[in-house]
């Protein structure tokens, strides 16, 4: 792999070279999210109706929690699209939502591809096939907790057709809400650095996957130097075409950066899929790699603690997707976690089923 002249893997390149955003005014942002969270919610309505058969013979854990009262959820889920209107229209980041990438033929394709692994899907989670992934991984080298499906999706984080569908699962997922969800951390950091000279920031979007939030923080960002991190080579690929940007391969144990060499790192939804003991070498090494001073974007899922009255969607998480740490992450102290490893939240935000919080090292 090509290294810079600190010796670096080279993972960093300007933004500018990426995709460029759609800016459009913040009523063809509506125009579009509107438009986008109908496609998405009828494929989730479509997805639902190929598995419902199979579904209904999954084994279930009683649920603790009290179904959402009426009216709570499709308010959240409203909400996440009017804060990020209220961000586009105060100038924090560009509109794009996918415009450049996307082509109606494209995302016919995308959709029906989807929903003909939906049914794979559902096969394995009725016969809690949560380890075939490991045929897929060429490597000793991924850890063993990497080495599963999470969500049950085929090929687990290590085939092409993976990371190409894996947008779209959330997307359908999320009723094309993903976006919205995850661009929280966005807004907390582009709010922080509002005022600040963007030419020489460098920022690592940790556990990029295939590298939505790592083209977000390239039409935000467009003179900064921008690089993705992953362990999945086939995400990687996916990330790099997404995005535009420099990607290295690498565990967020081991990040291939040296001590305070970063002014931003971002990580998105990394942290649910990871076992506890793990947790707190991961956010040790997102802390050495900053610049004192150096913020750390972080997004993953709403802890009960923060909305009880969804705990019972939050509860249903793990049942029907594949997530064997979840639960341990719900009992996560987060601001402690991180307070251990020298990181302090200066500021939080919410939307939907995400938490976003901004940490700085001191």
């Amino acid at each position: 792999m090509d290294q810079d002249q600190a010796g670096e893997p080279r993972a960093f390149s300007k933004a500018s070279d990426g995709p460029k955003a759609f800016q459009g005014d913040v009523r063809t942002y509506r125009a579009l999210s509107t438009v986008k969270a109908a496609w998405w919610s009828a494929n989730k309505a479509l997805g639902r109706a190929v598995t419902r058969r199979d579904e209904g013979e999954v084994e279930v854990p009683a649920f603790t929690a009290p179904p959402p009262p009426s009216g709570v959820v499709r308010e959240a889920w409203l909400e996440a699209f009017r804060k990020e209107a209220r961000d586009v229209a105060a100038g924090l980041y560009p509109v794009d939502e996918g415009a450049a990438d996307d082509h109606p033929l494209r995302a016919v394709r995308r959709a029906a591809d989807v929903l003909a692994d939906a049914r794979r899907v559902s096969a394995r989670r009725k016969r809690g096939g949560a380890t075939e992934a490991r045929e897929h991984a060429d490597s000793p080298a991924y850890p063993t907790y990497y080495r599963q499906n999470f969500h049950f999706q085929s090929g687990g984080w290590f085939t092409a057709d993976s990371a190409r569908r894996y947008e779209a699962q959330v997307e359908s997922l999320f009723s094309g809400a993903a976006g919205p969800m995850r661009r929280r951390a966005l807004a907390l950091l582009a709010r922080a650095w509002r005022e600040r000279d963007q030419r020489g920031l460098r920022i690592a979007d940790v556990a990029c996957g295939s590298g939505a939030f790592l083209r977000d923080l390239t039409t935000a960002f467009p003179r900064a130097e921008i690089g993705g991190v992953d362990l999945s080579h086939a995400y990687l690929c996916e990330a790099r075409r997404r995005a535009g940007t420099g990607v290295i391969q690498a565990s967020a144990e081991r990040l291939p950066f040296a001590d305070a060499s970063l002014d931003a790192v971002t990580c998105i939804y990394l942290f649910h899929e990871l076992p506890p003991k793990v947790r707190p070498r991961v956010a040790a090494e997102l802390a050495r790699v900053l610049k004192p001073g150096g913020l750390l974007a972080f997004a993953d899922s709403l802890q009960t603690v923060d909305e009880p009255r969804v705990g019972r969607l939050i509860e249903a998480f793990p049942a029907f997707f594949h997530e064997p740490y979840y639960a341990s992450y719900q009992t996560t102290d987060l601001d402690a976690l991180f307070g251990k490893a020298g990181l302090e939240a200066v500021d939080r935000d919410a939307a939907f089923l995400t938490k976003a919080v901004l940490f700085r090292r001191g």
